[in-house]
């Protein structure tokens, strides 16, 4: 298993969390998600090889920013 960490802004809420955990899953390979409104990060966990830029614009249209 891999994991990818990403730091997200605007998550304010448990159902924040959820929308982004809900739409990432849907991603081939994506094993788990966990969206943290608290830590403003979003953890992927993974088997095979997933695309980090979809990940990243599926967040972002959802009306979140990613941090570098």
């Amino acid at each position: 298993m891999k994991t990818l960490e990403i730091k997200v802004n605007g998550m304010v809420c448990e159902g924040c969390e959820k929308r982004v955990e809900n739409v990432l899953k849907k991603i081939e390979n994506v094993s788990s998600v966990i969206a943290s409104h608290e830590k403003n990060l979003v953890t992927i966990t993974y088997q095979e090889e997933i695309d980090e830029n979809e990940c990243k614009e599926k967040i972002e249209n959802l009306g979140y920013t990613i941090e570098d």
